[in-house]
């Protein structure tokens, strides 16, 4: 990477019209099979526990289907690590100069690694970042014990959280911890 290139991280295409097309399918096979076979079909009641499982599996899914075209046709970058700081994106469009960045590292979750970036209190609480913990498809969450970090999760993304450490490494190689 030449010293000094912006990184940008966007939403993958592939991934995100997979998850639409996806949840598309399993809806339309749960209505098809019980098309096919009229049995085996909940009756359409809420006083039936069958049919309001599989009517909020269908909302479920179909919330999916909504995020993974969204997310496909959005082709606005949701980092940006360029040599005036990171910009995240992700519905909150807010930028931190490098001297509101305090570190940053890569922790592995689950399979993959996941870029944690601690950010100074007052830009932090100024930022209002509108974090949740029980947002589950969204890729910029708090960290558990660290009040004033950020985890970003490169899920859907078209760029690894190594990568993105990589571009913050080269614009200011003091802030990332091992």
């Amino acid at each position: 990477m030449a010293a000094g290139k912006p990184v940008e991280a966007r939403y993958g295409s592939l991934h995100n019209i997979s998850m639409a097309v996806v949840s598309a399918a399993m809806i339309s096979v749960a209505i098809l099979h019980f098309v096919a076979h009229p049995a085996n079909a909940p009756a359409l009641s809420m006083n039936d526990p069958r049919f309001v499982l599989f009517s909020l599996l269908a909302v479920v899914m179909g919330y999916y289907v909504f995020v993974g075209i969204s997310r496909t046709i959005d082709r606005r970058p949701q980092i940006v690590i360029d040599r005036d700081g990171v910009a995240l994106g992700f519905g909150r469009d807010r930028r931190f100069a490098w001297d509101d960045i305090q570190w940053a590292r890569l922790r592995r979750l689950a399979l993959r690694p996941q870029l944690e970036i601690g950010i100074a209190p007052p830009a932090f609480i100024a930022a209002n970042l509108r974090l949740s913990m029980w947002s589950f498809d969204d890729s910029l969450r708090p960290i558990r014990g660290l009040p004033t970090a950020v985890l970003v999760r490169d899920n859907g993304l078209d760029r690894r959280a190594s990568a993105m450490l990589d571009a913050m490494r080269t614009f200011r190689p003091n802030l990332v911890k091992p």
